[in-house]
């Protein structure tokens, strides 16, 4: 199969497929990205996979287009990147696109001394970046922040706990999400500001890490009376919601493109398989049940590909609001994923539960893609709610 050959759709420019090409010949130069065990590192390895990662994306320039230098995002690159990142090792996808998600409040509402003094080094991979906009008691429910920042004199003291940070424990600087007033005639949305700490700030722990079913750097992030200056605050007080919005709207879409890159992956890996198993005098091809679900996979892998190349170039190409179609590609993509590799892992038979096998890694890789940014079940509500309020271009 083609793996390309929707860059031929008209949703994309030339420039476009230079990218994706270049980015595969990076991808299959490195021959670690494919060793059983550099492919899923865990722990203290794993950090350290990370970073070297940051630092390789940062060297070849992959990292500028997601940390572009100001607002001017393509997500149709983005999201082309982390399909390819994503079809070859899932912690490299992880290691990009935390890059942009880190450092996207900063690029959309950063003022120029902000801009010029974090998104350089972060484009280059000297600085990892991480978003910490969850908490304990709030995911998706982002009106329900607890923690709390203080004016006090010339700066801003935080309080709380944020959790499922990625990139947590390892990050140079966090983009943090705090509740700074308390007027009862302000909404709980519009209490939320958004601030830069940078890590070693006084006050703040990373030291609580998480292990996940993926081999992704994870931390609980506490904050105790943690002072930073009044500069480092983003945008103007109280408009933290709509920038973190902002934000998701823009690498959404791009979850959508990981989970393609992961279902590819698993068609190939079950195609393959498809075709060299033997059983009962015929190969495992032969059998309409085989074909059937090979069918099937294909199908999900383009329907999934179609919706997320809408929605990405609606937002690059006509400057639209892409709420509902951002929802909807992430919602089918990532579902669909979930799909394709578990029928990879049955045409596989014992070989896809082997530890370390590609569609076992994928196995693992792909859950967390139906809940981080808005599991399944919200992304329904978002779609559900866009479609009552008569918005959105689907």
């Amino acid at each position: 199969m083609d793996r390309f050959a929707h860059l031929r759709w008209p949703f994309f420019e030339s420039a476009h497929a230079a990218l994706a090409a270049e980015a595969e010949a990076w991808a299959r130069e490195r021959h670690w990205m494919h060793d059983e065990d550099a492919a899923a590192p865990r722990g203290a390895e794993a950090d350290a996979t990370c970073r070297r990662l940051v630092r390789e994306l940062g060297a070849a320039g992959f990292l500028r287009h997601c940390v572009p230098g100001g607002d001017a995002f393509d997500v149709r690159a983005i999201a082309l990147l982390r399909e390819v990142f994503a079809y070859h090792a899932g912690l490299a996808d992880f290691a990009f696109v935390m890059q942009g998600l880190g450092s996207g409040p900063i690029a959309l509402a950063g003022s120029e001394t902000q801009r010029a003094a974090q998104l350089p080094r972060v484009a280059a991979g000297d600085a990892i970046a991480a978003f910490a906009l969850s908490e304990p008691e709030a995911g998706s429910d982002v009106a329900a922040l607890s923690t709390t920042a203080r004016r006090d004199g010339d700066g801003w003291i935080l309080n709380g706990a944020k959790t499922w940070i990625s990139n947590g424990g390892i990050a140079d600087l966090y983009v943090v999400f705090a509740k700074s007033e308390h007027d009862r005639d302000v909404t709980p949305t519009r209490a939320i500001s958004a601030f830069v700490v940078e890590a070693g700030t006084p006050g703040l722990d990373a030291s609580e890490r998480i292990a996940i079913i993926a081999p992704h750097p994870m931390a609980t992030v506490r904050f105790t009376d943690c002072r930073i200056p009044a500069g480092n605050l983003l945008g103007k007080a109280g408009e933290g919601f709509k920038l973190a919005m902002r934000n998701l709207d823009v690498f959404r879409t791009t979850v959508a493109a990981a989970a393609l890159g992961f279902a590819r992956r698993a068609l190939d890996e079950g195609l393959a398989r498809a075709k060299s198993r033997r059983m009962f005098g015929q190969l495992l091809a032969d059998f309409q049940l085989s074909q059937a679900k090979l069918a099937d996979m294909a199908t999900g892998v383009e329907a999934g590909a179609l919706l997320t190349y809408r929605a990405a170039w609606a937002r690059d190409a006509q400057g639209a609001r892409i709420t509902r179609e951002a929802a909807m590609a992430k919602m089918f993509a990532t579902e669909t994923a979930q799909q394709v590799v578990d029928a990879a892992v049955q045409l596989c038979g014992g070989l896809g539960v082997a530890s370390g096998h590609p569609v076992e890694r994928l196995y693992r890789d792909v859950r967390a893609l139906r809940i981080y940014e808005g599991a399944t079940e919200v992304q329904k509500l978002i779609i559900a709610r866009e479609l009552l309020k008569g918005t959105g271009a689907a």
